[in-house]
């Protein structure tokens, strides 16, 4: 290796091949969004047994659903630019450990406002999760498969989900009982045990330790990852400095300055809209299942209703495969179209998705059973569409078109504001169908899909192909090292 002439850092980074140590880091900074993805699931076969067994009405119910989703605003908005401040590897940190401490106070919970409380903590060790684990991976990657390795890690929350749908099956077969849904909210401690115990080995990212003077450190672990020899010049760091905002991005000007405020725009706003359908659906999709396709029980006795929410959550997990094909067309399909052409075909499918619900709910006999097929055509394109597109691209975005001095702050804006949407989609849902009735509402989130479509054709920025310096329109040489943070 001595004998190959030394090359930076970044076109190292960028040109080199996957090995088995990419994969590695992949793999375990991908593992904190399955926890999400379990969180999303298992939230939505809890909540039934929730409002049964606290006497919950719909405003408490949505306020449940949505204190994680609101923890997670925070978590990722306001917390998550620290990794700009203080490293991407140490956030990896503490994040995991506070999930499995809330979750542990969601399972003992005594009374709806004290989950309501545990469940918004919670959703800050979710939220902060997300900005550092897709800067961390984007700054990583080679760049050829850059695109297909950030939505691989997305699509682990497809995982979850059909962790938190075997979880939510088994506890309701073998303790078929409305206090069961503290063992569902507690069961996420063992995966994050597991993730926690295997990630002391991870690395810093080798780009963000070279911009904060670990310049020995960066080209050990670009050389592991690479096997090639790097450098990083004096006359490197002499160039301009660009001194990362790191948390004060947020209240100052950095996310919006003329340079920055169409890929503000570009990669928070589509998330947002997207996110108020994702959830809203989502959390909710067994209770419009039995609405739907069911009719919903009218004998409420508690053998009734707990084989009324085994059966709904066994159809949701069914349709959930259709999460799992919409993750892997959007891993093969992300590098061959693009970014902008997977989440704009992916919103038009997902408003037509819709559609087919609130159609199929308009056609529901006056009995209360209604089309089973139709709704499963529905919530089958919805699924699918919704994963291989805009819900993988709206993660990898963020992480390869904003800069790397601001990389964390602006996903963690991007990912607040889908979490803000998630939290107004997930609140308001079980509010306007007591109010509007089911076809009003899904009719109205396929106008949400809709508009987040043009958003996105109006903003576009494709990084297909492209390195991250040339993507942000800044070399990692331009930014003057800084003094490593205590």
């Amino acid at each position: 290796m001595s004998q190959v002439k030394p090359i930076g850092i970044g076109k190292a980074l960028d040109q080199a091949r996957m090995t088995k140590l990419h994969k590695k880091v992949w793999l375990l900074a991908g593992m904190g969004i399955m926890l999400d993805g379990f969180d999303f699931f298992i939230i939505g076969v809890a909540n039934p047994l929730i409002a049964e067994d606290l006497g919950v009405n719909a405003w408490q119910k949505g306020l449940i659903s949505a204190a994680a989703i609101v923890g997670a605003m925070f978590g990722a908005a306001v917390l998550g630019p620290l990794g700009d401040k203080l490293g991407r590897r140490r956030i990896f940190k503490y994040d995991l450990w506070m999930f499995v401490v809330f979750s542990i106070g969601c399972m003992v919970a005594w009374d709806t406002w004290s989950l309501i409380a545990f469940r918004f903590l919670l959703g800050i060790a979710i939220g902060l999760d997300y900005p550092i684990a897709a800067s961390y991976l984007a700054e990583v990657l080679p760049q050829k498969n850059r695109g297909r390795w950030l939505v691989s890690a997305f699509s682990l929350q497809a995982v979850g989900m059909l962790l938190g749908a075997l979880v939510g099956v088994g506890v309701l077969l073998i303790l078929p009982e409305e206090t069961s849904w503290r063992w569902m909210l507690g069961f996420g401690v063992i995966p994050a045990l597991i993730i926690i115990w295997l990630r002391r080995g991870v690395p810093e990212s080798p780009r963000w330790m070279a911009q904060n003077g670990q310049e020995e450190e960066a080209i050990k672990v670009v050389e592991e990852l690479t096997n090639v020899p790097v450098i990083i010049t004096d006359k490197d760091r002499e160039k301009v400095e660009q001194s990362s905002e790191g948390i004060q991005a947020l209240w100052q000007p950095q996310l919006f300055k003329p340079d920055m405020i169409r890929r503000t725009i570009f990669t928070s706003v589509p998330w947002f809209l997207m996110d108020i359908a994702t959830y809203g659906v989502g959390i909710f999709t067994p209770t419009l299942i039995a609405a739907l396709a069911f009719g919903g029980s009218q004998d409420k006795s508690n053998t009734n209703f707990i084989a009324d929410d085994i059966l709904s959550t066994e159809w949701t997990a069914v349709l959930d495969i259709f999460l799992v094909l919409g993750f892997a067309a959007a891993i093969f399909l992300v590098e061959k179209w693009g970014r902008i052409r997977l989440q704009t075909t992916g919103f038009i499918f997902m408003s037509l998705g819709l559609v087919v619900l609130g159609i199929s709910s308009i056609l529901q006999g006056p009995d209360g059973t209604g089309y089973l097929g139709l709704v499963f055509v529905g919530f089958a394109i919805f699924n699918f569409f919704m994963n291989a597109g805009p819900n993988a691209t709206t993660y990898a975005l963020p992480a390869e078109i904003f800069p790397q001095d601001i990389r964390a702050a602006g996903h963690g804006f991007a990912a607040g504001a889908a979490k803000l949407g998630a939290a107004i989609g997930v609140f308001f849902f079980p509010i306007l169908q007591e109010a509007i009735g089911i076809p009003a509402l899904v009719f109205g989130m396929a106008g949400i899909c809709i508009l987040a479509l043009i958003v996105t054709l109006v903003f576009k920025i494709e990084p297909a192909g492209k390195s991250l310096d040339e993507i942000s329109g800044r070399d990692l040489s331009g930014l003057k090292a800084r003094p490593t943070p205590p």
